[in-house]
């Protein structure tokens, strides 16, 4: 068995490549628009895995983005995604900067979580153990859920 992607369903493509890209930083792989099908699939991947998605599509999520607006619910269902990051408060920072809210601060110096513009829970796991515990994210309160 081999792990090829994850696909999220996306109301505002623009808000979401903003989001993924822009603020995560992820980066896009490979678009596929389908004027039949009215929908459109971007596929992104982690600078780190960017080599290997650009050579074999994976591992990546899948954006899919339909053209017709339909209603997506229970978003947190299927879990979340998770990334590890190499300076979770600086990633927390820019995501707060960029409007996203921070529904689990770090305040351990180890996990976050935020949410996508679709209601898409994302863990945020600092890489190579955790940073000390530092101000505002050890005082910060959860918000909403995750």
């Amino acid at each position: 068995m081999e792990y090829v992607h994850t696909m999220v369903r996306v109301n505002n493509l623009e808000a979401s490549m903003k989001f993924y890209c822009d603020l995560l930083g992820l980066h896009e792989v490979h678009r596929q628009d389908s004027e039949k099908g009215r929908f459109t699939l971007v596929y992104l991947a982690a600078s780190d895995q960017l080599e290997e998605a650009k050579e074999t599509q994976k591992p990546t999520i899948e954006l899919t983005y339909n053209w017709d607006p339909e209603e997506y619910t229970g978003g947190r269902n299927f879990g979340h995604l998770a990334f590890r990051v190499d300076d979770i408060y600086e990633l927390c920072q820019k995501l707060q900067d960029g409007g996203v809210l921070i529904n689990r601060p770090p305040r351990c110096g180890h996990m976050a979580f935020v949410r996508s513009p679709d209601g898409i829970s994302i863990e945020l796991l600092q890489k190579n153990g955790s940073l000390p515990p530092k101000e505002p994210w050890v005082s910060m309160e959860n918000t909403g859920c995750w």
